[in-house]
């Protein structure tokens, strides 16, 4: 029964140690994974204004989607659009449309006009008149 095992694994390049393991040139494996540089996490402006409203509204989402925001991007965007309301280089409608990917709120789109449709009284009446004549005489 051994003879039958050592059969199967004879010619194969790793028992006859015919593979080769390269190391970078640094001498660290390369299978390792490289130490990562890590930036520090972006932290929250503190640019709040109670006493303009609009600002503070503003300023009272941007906080709520900063916590939520989960990656270095949007928190950076985030940052990027509430310190350009607090300088006035953007209007607030376009704080809002910026950071609403983030707000999972659609934007309201344009309103398309509906036609009702309507009929004379006789109209409707026969043709509520032929629908239960038909309905009667389906049993």
């Amino acid at each position: 029964m051994k003879n039958l095992w050592k059969n199967s694994y004879r010619g194969t390049p790793i028992k006859e140690r015919k593979t080769f393991c390269f190391t970078a040139e640094s001498g660290t494996n390369m299978t390792e994974e490289p130490n990562r540089i890590e930036t520090p996490p972006l932290e929250k402006l503190m640019v709040d204004d109670a006493t303009n409203f609009p600002f503070h509204a503003a300023y009272v989402v941007y906080s709520e989607l900063f916590d939520a925001a989960v990656g270095n991007e949007a928190k950076s965007e985030l940052n990027r659009n509430i310190e350009a309301l607090k300088q006035n280089t953007i209007d607030y409608e376009t704080f809002y449309r910026n950071i609403a990917h983030h707000r999972k709120i659609a934007l309201p789109t344009q309103q398309s006009r509906f036609s009702i449709e309507t009929q004379r009284k006789r109209d409707w009446r026969m043709k509520s008149q032929r629908e239960e004549r038909i309905r009667r005489h389906k049993k």
